[in-house]
């Protein structure tokens, strides 16, 4: 159920990859989501069926998928704010080509600290690498 969300949501948002692209990368995507180290959140809807997922690795958000259909509900945001209260400032990876994330991402706190020209296995995508800072405006708790 989590790889067709996976399949869903990267068919709706990444543009620059191709069906071929796709299907290459779900075997992975399913070895992904067994690893040992990978700690899995699920996003459930109120009839308790998932909806989304992030993967995270200590304080890195290796992944996050919503379904479309569930795009712009906040469900995204939920998993990103609980993963910086667990796990403090937190970084991820984000495709350039995808603005959609860059921009939810940078709308959360998240600032551009590097680039790759490549992705982690050494395709033509490149990478923005984000990091949240250690303060967030909205957790500036310091009296005035």
């Amino acid at each position: 159920m989590l790889v067709d969300i996976w399949r869903r949501a990267v068919t709706a948002s990444h543009h620059f990859l191709g069906d071929e692209d796709i299907r290459d990368l779900t075997p992975a995507v399913n070895e992904y989501l067994g690893l040992p180290g990978l700690q899995l959140w699920v996003l459930c809807d109120t009839t308790n069926t998932p909806v989304g997922f992030m993967g995270l690795q200590d304080a890195a958000v290796d992944s996050l998928f919503i379904a479309p259909h569930h795009w712009r509900q906040g469900g995204g945001t939920l998993l990103i704010n609980c993963a910086r209260r667990a796990r403090g400032p937190l970084s991820v990876d984000v495709n350039e080509q995808n603005t959609a994330a860059l921009k939810f991402y940078r709308a959360r706190g998240f600032e551009i600290v590097g680039r790759s020209p490549v992705d982690s296995a050494g395709r033509p995508f490149p990478l923005l690498h984000l990091r949240q800072p250690q303060v967030l405006p909205e957790e500036d708790t310091r009296i005035a």
